[in-house]
């Protein structure tokens, strides 16, 4: 690593907040709608609103709900709004976390503690999920040792109920089913897992990081969404992140339990340490204030109204975008999406030379694999540049359609040649040379 070190003198704070928005001249173009994923943006009036509310609260510490009372209102009001919103009961119980990875994190970990108070004979742990499934099932696996056993998914592209059934077995901990799945933004038919789960006594986790702050005002805007919260039986968590449809600031989330039974089994405690009682409800220590104030501001701001009001903008872009998708000639949406998140491929041109043909159009699409698509995470902010979007998109794939057969660089090399490895090892190290080269300081 080619060796930085601190500025003798410290730069001076015009000068450093200059050079600060040039380096960000390269980043995706966001707030113009450029991007499908990543950002959650729900105008500038929102926008200011979040700042002031995190900023006001920017030193704070949620590590100590004690020192700061402010925050621990914030944090349970926050639970209890979004856990009335997941149809959960007047036990439900629940926290905030950094996002969606932490709370599934949580999910599991609860899952795996509850065996190990109940279930001791079992060594080692496993869990069900859909191949769909958030990667994130994947990470906590890895550091939990919980052994993820994954089922298929259907022609529509839902977790198979009968091969869920067949997986389970007496060192089974966990099920798990997406509302919707990040892929191709389908609802897993989660009243029939869950009660898989139910009648094994184990865990259910609905991983609704992406819909929880949709799917139930879709649901009253008369959008017909199969059951998927705390209402349904067998369900005992379900994650659910502010920062996505919740349009609050980043770092945000919630994992919702169905009581406090459940919940008990992610906390830390620590009780023998000189440093005094040590007591984590979640994964983090210390907790940003800022975050945790930001998401009951969002809240409290847009209310019922305000979540139900975005989500008819984007579920109606959505079903503009999808229909102009599906009449350009060569590319097709996949699937039935129950909401605002979807994808599309193409028998005609290679998926990913078109993302980077859209890509120099100054339009950034995320990449899928397993089989190549493209994906789009809608929103509100989409709304006015659907025409623009979809010209670009038609004309990228009749050139790309008159090239015939092209050899692929960049990116799509990449996507291609890792999607197509057998040796799925060696596609592990070759991402793995990837994560070290961007994480390395090339000095500019």
């Amino acid at each position: 690593m080619t060796t930085l070190k601190l500025p003798t003198n410290g730069v001076p704070q015009e000068k450093l907040i200059s050079m600060m928005r040039d380096f960000r001249a390269d980043d995706s173009d966001w707030k113009n709608a450029k991007t499908w994923s990543l950002v959650y943006y729900a105008g500038e009036g929102l926008t200011d609103l979040l700042k002031e509310a995190y900023g006001m609260f920017f030193c704070e510490n949620a590590l100590n709900p004690m020192a700061f009372p402010s925050l621990r209102k914030f944090e349970t009001e926050v639970v209890a709004m979004t856990a009335d919103l997941l149809n959960g009961g007047p036990e439900a119980a629940g926290n905030m976390t950094s996002g969606g990875t932490e709370s599934i994190f949580l999910g599991v970990l609860a899952a795996r503690e509850r065996a190990r108070a109940e279930r001791p004979q079992i060594n080692s742990p496993e869990m069900v999920l859909p191949t769909t499934a958030h990667a994130s099932f994947y990470k906590a696996a890895h550091f939990l040792g919980v052994k993820p056993v994954t089922i298929p998914i259907g022609a529509d592209y839902r977790a198979d109920v009968e091969a869920a059934r067949s997986a389970v077995n007496d060192n089974t901990i966990l099920m798990v089913g997406s509302a919707p799945c990040y892929p191709y933004g389908v609802v897993d038919p989660i009243p029939e897992l869950a009660k898989v789960a139910m009648e094994r006594g184990i865990n259910f986790h609905v991983d609704a990081c992406l819909g929880g702050f949709m799917l139930p005002f879709l649901k009253r805007l008369g959008h017909k969404i199969t059951e998927f919260d705390l209402g349904v039986p067998g369900v005992t968590s379900v994650s659910a992140d502010l920062h996505k449809y919740g349009y609050s600031a980043k770092g945000a989330s919630t994992i919702i339990f169905r009581d406090a039974s459940f919940r008990r089994h992610q906390y830390f405690i620590h009780t023998d340490w000189p440093g005094g009682v040590y007591a984590s409800p979640t994964m983090t220590g210390t907790r940003p204030g800022g975050a945790i104030a930001a998401a009951w501001a969002a809240l409290k701001h847009l209310g019922e109204e305000g979540y139900l009001h975005l989500a008819s903008i984007t579920i109606e872009t959505t079903k503009k975008l999808i229909e102009g998708i599906n009449s350009i000639t060569g590319l097709r949406v996949m699937g039935k999406p129950d909401m605002s998140t979807f994808a599309f491929d193409s028998d005609e041109v290679n998926v990913y030379l078109l993302a980077d043909a859209m890509e120099a159009r100054g339009w950034h699409l995320d990449r899928l694999q397993l089989p190549p698509a493209l994906h789009l995470i809608v929103t509100q902010s989409h709304s006015g540049i659907v025409g623009p979007f979809l010209e670009d998109l038609a004309a990228a794939t009749a050139e790309l359609t008159k090239q015939g057969k092209t050899e692929a660089t960049g990116m799509a090399a990449l996507y291609g040649m890792i999607g197509t490895m057998p040796d799925r090892g060696a596609a592990h190290e070759i991402v793995l040379g990837v994560l070290d080269d961007l994480f390395k300081h090339k000095p500019q």
